[in-house]
């Protein structure tokens, strides 16, 4: 696989304590980005998922520097430190000319960080977000005909959201690039989707075919 993939689930569990110790140790500009969040949910997303991004380039690549982004035309974050200079010397990373790939991703069930070699994208997303107006609007006729005739048209629709999404956030292109041919026109894309239904969410990570 040429990705690490890591999650945090069960949201809900962290306690108010936990959410604050969490918040604590973010970097100001990351500290100061989720106490913005006026609710609860959204701090916990925020915080979680810079901490889980720190715990990948730490155990993937020996980097103990907490990060900082450069944020792309379409809200795409890079990695902005030199990475040469933040490393464990017998890392992996040591060896390479550039900084790794990344892409984070939450929603009210789970928080999803993925870091790479080469360019990614993750989406995360809840179960629950059917309905036929969105449906009609982001899916082709095939798929739309395919989700309305499902038992459970929930399940589908999360799946083919998540793996637009992740491919909208591999290619950096914006949610405005022909969502409901998405999946056709970029079939240079391979696209591994988890279904963690037990857990109420659905996630997908996009990488380019090699």
């Amino acid at each position: 696989m040429g990705y690490h993939l890591y999650l945090k689930e069960e949201l809900e569990a962290v306690s108010g304590e936990e959410l604050e110790q969490a918040i604590a140790s973010l970097p100001d500009w990351r500290r100061e980005k989720a106490l913005r969040f006026k609710h609860e949910q959204g701090r916990k997303e925020c915080a979680f998922a810079y901490l889980l991004l720190c715990q990948a380039l730490r155990e993937t690549y020996g980097i103990t520097e907490k990060p900082s982004f450069i944020i792309g035309e379409h809200g795409k974050p890079r990695l902005e430190f030199n990475v040469k200079d933040n490393v464990n010397p017998n890392s992996k990373l040591s060896t390479l000319n550039s900084k790794p790939y990344f892409n984070l991703s939450h929603c009210k069930n789970a928080v999803a960080c993925v870091v790479s070699d080469q360019e990614i994208g993750v989406d995360v997303e809840s179960v629950g977000r059917y309905n036929e107006s969105l449906a009609r609007h982001v899916l082709s006729v095939e798929e739309f005909e395919a989700v309305s005739s499902s038992a459970d048209p929930q399940i589908p629709f999360t799946r083919l959201w998540t793996q637009k999404e992740a491919i909208v956030k591999l290619t950096g292109r914006g949610i405005d690039d022909d969502l409901p041919n998405l999946l056709f026109k970029y079939n240079n894309v391979s696209l591994h989707t988890e279904e963690h239904l037990d857990k109420g969410y659905i996630l997908t990570v996009a990488t380019y075919k090699s």
